[in-house]
């Protein structure tokens, strides 16, 4: 596909979405692998990932970024607050950010950006203030740029997204309940202007009632809704 310039991007269910570049970067999304059930059991990580990018500090998008740091030789970028608890937790090598700063991660620029959600990690001891939610703009060098919103609903700067970074491949939750729905993922859309939407966060629970047959009869025309089962790529 041409939009993606050599850029493998795949879904791995929920939330968790991992980029490859094509100079052979891996970069993994807020892994939730051990109890999400739309995981696919069958699908090896590679050997490397380079970087864990973490959007906020709930448990369905951190709660598998220790051991995959630890197994994988992986560096965490997340909020500063979110970097240092996993710091605590054992990851060896972290990057703490804040919203509007940018990071390069080899070929990619990673861009903090705005998410509307809440953010706090829980453990045996109980909930932490972990900073805020965000989203991350990853525009790889040669390459598209990226959009993972987190868990957010929609908002009125995610025009300012678009005008900044011109996302051409956006990846928004559309689930509802816990974040939008296509209702609300379409109007992201229609702010954001991708070519393309990788539509998360839906169906891994019986909450999670979106679907992408919902959003595409929403979407305005000329914006492809990109429909995976989970460890497909694009």
């Amino acid at each position: 596909m041409s939009l993606l310039k050599g850029t493998r991007v795949t879904w791995l269910g929920h939330s968790t979405v991992l980029v490859q570049t094509a100079k052979g970067t891996n970069i993994l999304i807020d892994p939730f692998i051990a109890h999400n059930p739309k995981y696919p059991k069958s699908f090896v990580l590679p050997d490397k990932i380079h970087y864990i990018l973490l959007t906020h500090g709930h448990g369905d998008h951190i709660s598998d970024a220790v051991p995959v740091a630890t197994k994988h030789g992986s560096t965490v970028v997340a909020v500063y607050e979110l970097a240092a608890y996993l710091a605590g937790k054992g990851v060896a090598d972290t990057i703490g950010m804040n919203l509007g700063g940018t990071v390069q991660l080899e070929d990619v620029a990673a861009t903090m950006v705005d998410a509307k959600h809440s953010a706090g990690a829980q453990d045996e001891h109980g909930t932490h203030y972990v900073g805020v939610a965000a989203g991350f703009v990853l525009t790889v060098a040669d390459g598209p740029v990226l959009y993972h919103a987190g868990d957010t609903s929609v908002f009125g700067d995610m025009k300012l997204i678009a005008e900044l970074y011109h996302p051409e491949i956006a990846m928004l939750p559309i689930g509802g309940h816990y974040t939008m729905g296509p209702k609300e993922a379409a109007l992201a859309a229609k702010l954001l202007a991708p070519r393309m939407i990788l539509p998360l966060h839906f169906g891994t629970f019986p909450l999670l009632q979106g679907t992408p047959e919902e959003l595409v009869g929403l979407v305005e025309y000329g914006v492809e809704v990109v429909r995976l089962m989970p460890g497909e790529s694009i």
